[in-house]
Parts: C-alpha cells; sequence; structure tokens
C-alpha cells in the first residue's frame, strides 16, 4: 500500500533504476520503492528529472506536483489516460442524470457542514448551534446556500470576525498550500478511476480545470483548517509545509477501517463515482475523523 510523500526540497537529480526513485544531490544518494510512494513534491527549482522516471510514476499513479520559486504548488503531473476504459468513464461521466449529481452534492454539502460543526463543537464554539440550524435547513441541492452561510460563520468562528478568505496572511497561506495538496490527491484518483476533472457536479468554472475535484474535496478541507488552528504558527514556511503534508499519513474511519487520510480519498472518490453511475447515494462512503 503506498504512503510515503516524498519532498525534494533542494538542488538534485531525480531518476529511475529498477522501479526505485533514485535522488542524487551534491553528498547523498537516496533510492525509494515506488510502490510505497503516494505523493512526490518537488518543492525546489533546481531539481532535475528524467522522462523514464516521470513516465514510471505516471503509470504508478503517483501524484507529482511540481512547486515555483516560492515553494508553492503550481501544476501537476496528471495522466492522459487513468483506466483501460477511460472512453466509456468519460461518455458516462457527460450522461450523468442531473438529478443524482444534485443529490450526491446535496449529501457532500450535508457532510461539509457537518465536519465544520464539529470543529466548532470541538473548540466550544456558540457558534456551532447555528450550523446544526443549517445543516437542518439544507435543501435539495443546497437551493438556499447553507454552504455560503455556514463557511462565514465558520471561518469567522474559528479564525475571528475580521478574518476572510481574500485576506493575504499567514492563516490563508497555510489553507492555501493544503488545500492545493488534497486538490492533488483528488485529481489523481479522479483521473485514475478513468474519468475527467473538468466535468463538475456544482462547480462549473469554464476556467478551472478541476472542477469535479473541487466538488468531492469539500469534506476533507476542515482537515487542514484543523490542522492550522493547531500549529500556532506566525510566518508560514518550509517547516510548516511539512507539518501539512503529513496529514494524508493521519489515519480515519472509513466504511468501518482505520485508513490513512490519502487513502480514505481514494475509498471515497470511488464510492461517490459509483453513486453517480448507479444512481444512489447510498453508495458514498464518508471519512470519520477525530476533528
Amino acid at each position: 500500500m503506498s504512503w510515503r510523500v516524498v519532498v525534494v526540497s533542494s538542488c538534485a537529480k531525480l531518476e529511475l533504476k529498477t522501479s526505485y526513485l533514485v535522488i542524487r544531490t551534491e553528498n547523498d544518494i537516496k533510492k525509494i520503492h515506488l510502490s510505497e510512494m503516494s505523493v512526490l513534491i518537488i518543492e525546489s527549482t533546481a531539481v532535475s528529472i528524467t522522462a523514464a522516471l516521470l513516465c514510471e510514476l505516471t503509470r504508478s499513479r503517483i501524484k507529482v506536483i511540481f512547486c515555483d520559486e516560492k515553494r508553492n504548488p503550481q501544476s501537476e503531473l496528471v495522466n492522459y489516460y487513468g483506466s483501460h476504459d477511460t472512453s466509456l468513464k468519460i461518455r458516462n461521466q457527460i450522461d450523468w442524470k442531473s438529478v443524482t449529481k444534485q443529490q450526491v452534492w446535496t449529501e457532500i454539502i450535508r457532510e461539509k457542514i457537518s465536519n465544520q460543526y464539529r470543529v466548532l463543537k470541538d473548540l466550544g464554539c456558540e457558534e456551532m448551534n447555528l450550523l446544526e440550524g443549517y445543516i437542518q435547513e439544507l435543501q435539495f441541492n443546497d437551493s438556499t446556500n447553507r454552504e455560503g452561510h455556514a463557511a462565514k460563520v465558520y471561518f469567522n468562528a474559528v479564525f475571528g470576525k475580521s478574518f476572510t478568505r481574500t485576506h493575504d496572511n499567514s492563516i490563508n497561506a497555510g489553507l492555501n498550500y493544503g488545500y492545493a495538496i488534497i486538490l492533488s490527491v483528488f485529481n489523481r484518483e479522479i483521473v485514475a478511476n478513468g474519468y475527467i476533472t473538468q466535468l463538475g457536479l456544482f462547480h462549473d468554472n469554464m476556467f478551472n480545470e478541476f472542477n469535479l475535484s473541487c466538488d468531492l474535496m469539500e469534506p476533507f478541507r476542515q482537515i487542514i483548517d484543523k490542522k492550522i488552528l493547531t500549529m500556532n504558527y506566525e510566518e508560514f514556511g518550509h517547516n510548516e509545509k511539512m507539518e501539512i503534508l503529513n496529514v494524508l499519513n493521519d489515519e480515519v474511519k472509513i466504511d468501518g477501517k482505520s485508513q490513512y487520510v490519502s487513502n480514505a480519498i481514494r475509498i471515497y472518490s470511488k464510492s461517490v463515482l459509483d453513486a453517480l453511475n448507479e444512481n444512489d447515494i447510498s453508495l458514498i462512503r464518508f471519512m470519520k475523523y477525530e476533528l
């Protein structure tokens, strides 16, 4: 079972040798078997990587994330074909019933607000009562935008009434980094199952290549939120990024078993895609996380 998140932070050459990732630096050589790897993050722009390794990483379905000169996620490696029957899967995706997509979206939002409620309850915030009410008021396809109301109450309760997601500060830097990592893992799972990320359930931005991933990741955002709360940092730098990355190795409960977050994303994503294909929302498997 793949579980390692490998980060290359300094000048290095990456190459492939008999199913191993070989990392060559000026003073050291390290080898990691590809079967152990879940995510590879190229954090430094002073890294070179061979085409042979890139091909094998995609073949092994290892998510590769490239960072910019500020060491923030900028792009990722995505397979053209994630499944032997990708063409059929995409045709099915185009034909997903609107009512089923709306049913699935309703359940995703219900779970997201429920997780936000659990965070506020754990923090002892009175605003949790408002979120509990929003859960009860949630209508089909969230037609009254309970998600938007819940988000405003939630972020103000967690990070202060003056906080907004548009501010340029260390909290938002941490949230953006964590969300980007989670989004990339969802991209990997959607493509690995043979679907495309552009066609979403609710998100429908013509400039967003990852509409479906943005839909599916909503109930996982609170893992990042709670992590940021516990870190208590003033500046968001390399050490903080490494701490957030380790969230992928946290354990959660899903479908009655303990799994790493990265594996829980795989199980959950597959269950949502099955629900959409079978028109049966009871197939969805949400994680249970001690927020």
